[in-house]
Order: structure tokens, then C-alpha cells, then sequence
């Protein structure tokens, strides 16, 4: 296995006691019951991490959805990081970034049959799903609230990243970690996440032993896979999708990020060009109209008559309706799609747990079944 280097910043361990002796507290009023825990009759899995930062938490989400939505009526319940809203909003044809959040704007576009949600409450949020009739929600998936414990999910996944296991991590300040290594213990399958595709089978091992984890936990561990090139503007490129091998040795790319890490796109990219020019932003970016200059500004220093510019789906939501970006730019704009992968040859696995997990706790546990309903 490949050692990464973490980041940990030792002068701010004080202050990461303090955090974690809070950050304690709270999960034992829960623990002991002074703080509540609310119960639902709908089948609630959520995913989520104990780090800040980018774990792939939207493409593992989809993936669910992919999985259930076909035997399943599926809502998707977020917050709406960075939202310019507050409260419940069921997304409507007419929602956009500002109103629910890029991520959750995602979602919907790629999956406009589901109900998606946002709600900083995530208890409330899940009520009112389930006043939803015609038909009614049958499964509920919560992105990113592992820490959000007023909510009893049935079912917890949490994702930990390859190149930052939470194992190697300390909590904030210092590290990254929202609470201690011992809040894993409140999951039921652990997954590894942006693994790389080379992976050595001894890598499994050794990760499973450092990660400790208790004999009712599931590990598994998943690598991203990626689509073909979407025109973000398709109306004005002109052009269809293309594949990743399309790029020539010589093409030069402006790759466009606000995301925590562009490491595994990087590396995906490098595959095919070395000409690549990254413009990075913070996770979740709202781009303003001097980040709208300089993207003009490192595309045309671009050399050569092979340029375009790839940027994720997520900033691609944030872009697509973005009243000044240059026109001239829409042309050349092209989001990478991403795609969960399981290793091991476990996806079947994962699915029959999952799958399995939710017949047993819906509402309408006669639902007919497929038998293609374990393929994603």
C-alpha cells in the first residue's frame, strides 16, 4: 500500500481535545438518552463520513439511487450545503443551485423521477417526505448526515478515502475528523472509497486490519469509474459526448475544480494528456465574476487547436446557468461523469444487503420484486 501523506497540524492538539471532549459529550446524551433519537416507519439509510472534505459522498449516493429506484419510490434528503434558502424544499422542473444546493441540484437533473429534498432539519425533512402521496416515499437516503443524530437511520454507511483513512487522522483543528474513530462503531457497512484501480489484493488486508473494525461491520471498497465527456452546453458546442481516449497526447485541458480534492481526476486525466492546467476553488465554490475572468483569462493562455475545458458534474450545476459566463467558453466546457465501482467482486454482495435491508423495514414489504433488482 502507498503511503499518503496527511497533513496534521500537532500545535492545535489543545484545541482538538477541547473539540473532541465536546464532540463526546454530545454523542453520549445521545448514548444515554437525555438527547433523542427519532425512529421512522420508512427505511432510512444514510451516508456520510467523520471527516471534512470530499469522500465521495454523492457518487456512492447515486448509486443507491441506480440500485432502488426501480422497485423503490426513493427520496434523496440533503441540507443544501451553501443553499442562499432556509427550511423544507422539495425539489420542483424549476429549482436550481441557489435554492437547494448543487449536489442535491445533481441529483434531480440525473434523476428526475425521485424526490430530492432539503432541510437543515434533517427529522422534519423525513416528516414531511412522508406526508408525499401518489405514490408514497418508500425509502429515504441521507447524504451526509452521519453526525446529525436526532435522526436513528436503520442503516449507516460510512465512506472513508484511501488516500486519508479516518484511521490516520486527527480531529479538528489538528486533522479532519468531525468526532473520534470510535463513531464508526455506529455503522454498519464501512467503505473505502476512490481506491485505486491497481490496487494490490495485500492493500485489502492491511486496510482492514487498521481500520478495526467490530465483526457485525461490513468492509467493502470502491474506485471511481468514468463516463464519457458531457457537453455542458450542447445547444452551443455542437457536439456530442466523447470518450476520455478521444483526447490526444497533445490536448491541452483547463481542468476546472471546486471540489476538496481533483487527485483521482488528475490521475484519470494524466492518463491521456500531460497537458493538463488545473484552476482549483474550496468545495461547494459560488463562482463570482472575477473567477468567471480568470477561467478566460487560463483558457486563453491555452496553446495549441486541441483546448477544452473539464470540469466535474457538481461545478457543472453551478456553471450551466451562471448569467456571465462567455459565451465563447460554452463551447469548449465538458463535465466528467463519475461512477461507483465495488471491488473485490463484492458489488452483489453490497446489493443483497442493501436490498435486503430495505424489503425488510418498507411499508409495503409485498412490493414485487425483479430479478435484476441487485444489478446497478
Amino acid at each position: 500500500m502507498e503511503e499518503s501523506f496527511i497533513k496534521i497540524h500537532k500545535w492545535l492538539y489543545p484545541l482538538s481535545f477541547l473539540y473532541g471532549a465536546g464532540v463526546a459529550l454530545r454523542n453520549k446524551l445521545f448514548d444515554w438518552g437525555y438527547l433523542r433519537s427519532k425512529s421512522f416507519d420508512v427505511p432510512v439509510i444514510c451516508i456520510g463520513n467523520i471527516a471534512v472534505g470530499g469522500t465521495g459522498k454523492t457518487p456512492h449516493t447515486e448509486y443507491l439511487i441506480k440500485l432502488l429506484h426501480r422497485e423503490y419510490q426513493v427520496a434523496v434528503l440533503s441540507r443544501g450545503y451553501k443553499r442562499r434558502t432556509k427550511g423544507y424544499i422539495l425539489s420542483t422542473p424549476e429549482s436550481n443551485v441557489r435554492n437547494i444546493g448543487d449536489e442535491p441540484f445533481q441529483i434531480k437533473s440525473k434523476f428526475p423521477d425521485i424526490r430530492v429534498a432539503v432541510d437543515e432539519d434533517r427529522c422534519h425533512g423525513i416528516e414531511q417526505l412522508c406526508t408525499l402521496d401518489n405514490p408514497p416515499v418508500e425509502v429515504v437516503l441521507l447524504d451526509d448526515a452521519f453526525q446529525h443524530r436526532y435522526v436513528k437511520a436503520g442503516f449507516n454507511i460510512l465512506l472513508t478515502d484511501y488516500h486519508r483513512l479516518f484511521c490516520d487522522d486527527a480531529l479538528l483543528p489538528a486533522g479532519r475528523l468531525r468526532e473520534s474513530i470510535q463513531g464508526k462503531n455506529r455503522a454498519q457497512i464501512v467503505i473505502v472509497t476512490k481506491c485505486p484501480p491497481d490496487i494490490k489484493p495485500i492493500d485489502f488486508n492491511i486496510i482492514a486490519k487498521r481500520l478495526n473494525l467490530f465483526p457485525y461491520q461490513m468492509l467493502f471498497f470502491s474506485s471511481f469509474r468514468y463516463g464519457n465527456l458531457q457537453p455542458v452546453f450542447p445547444e452551443v458546442a455542437g457536439k456530442a459526448e466523447q470518450k476520455l481516449s478521444s483526447l490526444q497526447t497533445d490536448t491541452q485541458v483547463l481542468l476546472l475544480t471546486g471540489i476538496a480534492s481533483p487527485v483521482t481526476i488528475i490521475q484519470e486525466l494524466e492518463r491521456y494528456t500531460s497537458h493538463i492546467n488545473l484552476l482549483s476553488f474550496d468545495d461547494h465554490h459560488h463562482f463570482n465574476q472575477h473567477d468567471m475572468q480568470l477561467i478566460k483569462q487560463r483558457f486563453d493562455k491555452l496553446k495549441g487547436e486541441q483546448r477544452l475545458i473539464i470540469t466535474t458534474e457538481k461545478d457543472a450545476t453551478r456553471l450551466v446557468h451562471h448569467p456571465i459566463l462567455d459565451a465563447e467558453l460554452k463551447r469548449h466546457i465538458y463535465a466528467l461523469p463519475i461512477e461507483v465501482e465495488i471491488l473485490q467482486n463484492q458489488q452483489d454482495i453490497f446489493n443483497q444487503h442493501i436490498i435486503g435491508y430495505v424489503r425488510e423495514n418498507t411499508r409495503n414489504s409485498s412490493f414485487p420484486k425483479r430479478k435484476d433488482a441487485y444489478k446497478s
